[in-house]
């Protein structure tokens, strides 16, 4: 860790425009006579350094100015150490480095001062700062402990004496002539600023010590607590709901004592253990008889601030909590804690889309689905906030949908696409988490970057975008081609990647036990089932051949699995050519990559969910189940599978878990938020039918619902749709963009054409 300063005047005459460009190695946060106004850089990789582009000329003032930074760089571990080394998920080189440039320009246009980088910036180690690896969340490279006696306070201000400061040194010079490439690899970040904005705990949840015998407590309202000499003082705070923020804690006084600060998702019963892998979850709000468990940062107080000046810390980076618990051990002075707070942050996304209906759990749902969508965005699509906060494929494609279907916002989808493209090896596989400094390989998960590319074209119609990865697209479907046996299916994994495709009870490590024996069904249906898109892009494109050649291929791989892969007597398709092993997920996949058609496939469906001794999909597997039951005309049987989700309501979560079946280790996993897709898309019915959604399906299902209404946001605007069961009569109100032409179905078949505009319809 550094801190960074540079002064500069600003003349009198006032009109001063000043833009930097700035990004570091590895994270920053810049400052202006005191007040943050950027955080950086946008994650990014050995081949793309992002920077951030800011404007600061309103925040300027006559004469003396300051821009600050905080530098922090994460070291390189090769072999990678998990938890050592910083985030998995933030590139960085061997060498820590802070980048600027900018001018200072009068009201005429013209240069008053440069203030790029050089040996006029001041600069000191922040020699406060250590952190320790956490055995909760490795992917995250540790937690803070922070010295504050050791700890520059107030260096951010304008009247802040850095006379013993040293000159910063130049560790490269960018530019050259000659094609020689730095280690920042320099790129205009193309996705907005994370907001924050302030924010308050709700309530205490409970207090230790006897300062809080005394009365002393924080909460919602500001409020200080005084723990006098050689005490012990903790307090658990409570937001409604699970946050990602910086938490802020103010204090004066209490020289060496010892803060530590506790983030958990949830209360946990005593027994719960994460060190023993004996996790136990109830009802995450039942403070009676459980314990807050997670990660925790520790700041030892330096003892320079006053009531009037607090000193302050807070964690370089943002945490995730629903609770915190903060525990305070003090020395030989009182030590007041003056405040605690945070700024919430996250991806700005503009919800423009909207769901009710007559069954009030399911409005829960939607609700909570969307906070879960939204604690998985930042800087880029995450797993899971909490615990790794990296961007897989699987769950990044059902992220990238549900953001479709609630916002008119696509810079985080198309961010996503690109980063995939990027992780591609020399081999034409993609890795399956990316941004990551530690590669990772699921075979299973590259082909939903292809499905990531198709639903955007789908929706946004840019050709551009497609062409742009074709090559990527060809590489990795020869990855698979070349794997193929003698027999025509996807051959063994290489024993260097993971073989996953699902988190099922029944399986080990996400795969059917199976696995080591050779070929599996899964990933030859999964192939054939890329080519399909594969091709209708490549088509689309230009590229008719290309197209032709996936066509064949996907028919050779399905006339292969038919072969050797069903099973007559069991009248299932099994996990394996030789190997009599079965659950729901061949028999979806059959249907969506069309080795199994019409009316035997409309069966099949049946029969798997009929089957109670069949293991069964995921929460984000339904996905998958949901696009099969459509394609045979089953809709109506997707409607009971919600059970799945309701069974959460009970337990308090403000977010969806990783899982539905045993102790799930997240409680925040946007690949569980299905409602935001499916609510809108099947309950609603608003579907893209043509590309660029030029044509939109809309075809309601209502299960046993007695009325919904919404609004699906689309690149050409909001389609809004209301329909209700009356009187045994079905009444549709659609209201959509003008000139964009309609498909409606109704429950009874019926088909209506319309261009955009009221449209008002119905059926007994």
């Amino acid at each position: 860790m550094a801190c960074f300063r540079r002064g500069f005047d600003v003349p009198s005459d006032g009109g001063c425009q000043l833009t930097l460009r700035v990004t570091a190695d590895s994270r920053y946060r810049l400052y202006l006579n005191g007040e943050s106004i950027a955080l950086g850089p946008a994650k990014g990789d050995r081949q793309t350094h992002y920077y951030e582009t800011v404007e600061v000329g309103d925040r300027l003032r006559t004469g003396r100015n300051v821009l600050a930074a905080r530098v922090l760089h994460y070291g390189v571990s090769e072999p990678w150490q998990m938890g050592e080394g910083g985030p998995i998920a933030v590139a960085r080189s061997g060498s820590a480095a802070f980048l600027m440039e900018g001018e200072l320009l009068d009201a005429q246009g013209k240069t008053v001062e440069r203030l790029q980088t050089d040996e006029r910036w001041r600069a000191i180690p922040d020699e406060s700062y250590d952190y320790a690896p956490s055995g909760l969340t490795p992917w995250l490279g540790g937690m803070e402990r922070i010295d504050g006696r050791r700890r520059p306070q107030g260096w951010e201000e304008i009247e802040y004496d850095d006379s013993r400061w040293e000159s910063a040194a130049v560790v490269s010079a960018v530019g050259n002539v000659y094609g020689e490439l730095t280690p920042w690899r320099l790129t205009a970040r193309t996705i907005p600023p994370l907001y924050e904005r302030e924010a308050r705990f709700d309530a205490v949840v409970r207090t230790e010590g006897r300062a809080s015998e005394q009365g002393g407590r924080l909460g919602g309202a500001q409020a200080t607590v005084t723990i006098e000499p050689h005490e012990r003082y903790a307090v658990e705070l409570s937001s409604q709901a699970l946050r990602s923020g910086y938490v802020r804690l103010g204090f004066s006084g209490g020289a060496g004592a010892r803060i530590r600060i506790l983030y958990s998702e949830g209360y946990e019963p005593e027994a719960s253990s994460w060190e023993t892998d004996q996790r136990l979850k109830g009802a995450r709000d039942r403070a009676e008889g459980g314990k807050l468990v997670g990660h925790e940062d520790m700041y030892i107080v330096g003892g320079s601030g006053s009531a009037a000046t607090p000193e302050a810390y807070e964690p370089f980076g943002f945490r995730v909590f629903r609770y915190l618990r903060l525990e305070v051990e003090t020395g030989g002075e009182p030590l007041t804690i003056e405040d605690i707070h945070y700024r919430e942050t996250g991806y700005p996304l503009e919800v423009a889309g909207s769901f009710a209906c007559s069954d009030d759990e399911l409005n829960r749902l939607w609700q909570i689905s969307l906070h879960t969508l939204r604690l998985c965005m930042h800087e880029t699509y995450e797993d899971c906030p909490y615990y790794e906060q990296l961007q897989y494929t699987m769950d990044t494609r059902l992220e990238m949908l549900f953001t479709y279907n609630v916002a008119a916002d696509d810079r985080l989808a198309r961010r996503a696409i690109h980063d995939y493209h990027s992780s591609a090896l020399p081999s034409g596989m993609l890795q399956c988490r990316y941004p990551s400094m530690y590669p990772q390989v699921i075979p299973g998960f590259s082909l939903y970057w292809i499905f990531m590319l198709h639903e955007h074209y789908m929706r946004y119609g840019d050709l551009e975008l497609v062409k742009r990865y074709r090559p990527t697209m060809l590489g990795l479907l020869d990855w698979f081609e070349r794997r193929l046996t003698t027999e025509g299916l996807v051959g063994a994994t290489p024993p260097q990647y993971w073989t996953h495709f699902d988190w099922v009870d029944e399986w080990t490590r996400g795969a059917p036990d199976c696995q080591a024996e050779g070929p599996l069904t899964l990933h030859s249906m999964m192939y054939a089932y890329a080519l399909q898109h594969a091709a209708e892009l490549l088509e689309a494109s230009g590229w008719s051949d290309a197209a032709a050649d996936c066509r064949a291929q996907r028919q050779s791989i399905n006339e292969a699995i038919r072969r050797q892969c069903w099973v007559e007597a069991r009248q299932y398709f099994s996990h394996h050519p030789q190997i009599e092993e079965y659950s729901q997920h061949p028999q979806v996949w059959a249907v969506l990559c069309g080795a199994i058609e019409g009316l035997p496939a409309r069966e099949l469906l049946r029969r798997t969910l009929a089957d109670p001794a069949l293991p069964v999909v995921s929460l984000p597997m339904h996905y998958e189940l949901f696009r099969a039951l459509e394609k045979v005309g089953l809709e109506s049987e997707a409607f009971a599978c919600w059970e799945e989700w309701r069974r959460f309501l009970p337990l308090q979560l403000t977010t969806l878990p990783e899982q539905a079946h045993g102790v799930p280790r997240s409680d925040c996993h946007a690949w569980s938020a299905l409602p935001l897709a499916e609510f809108g898309g099947s309950l609603l019915g608003v579907r893209p039918a043509a590309p660029g959604c030029s044509r939109i399906l809309i075809r309601p299902q209502p299960g046993t619902l007695t009325w919904a209404r919404g609004e699906v946001p689309t690149r050409h605007g909001i389609v809004r749709v209301a329909w209700q069961i009356a009187d045994g009569q079905f009444e549709l109100r659609a209201d959509a963009p003008v000139g964009v032409a309609l498909e409606i179905v109704l429950p009874d078949g019926s088909r209506h054409e319309a261009m955009g505009g009221d449209v008002r319809v119905s059926c007994v």
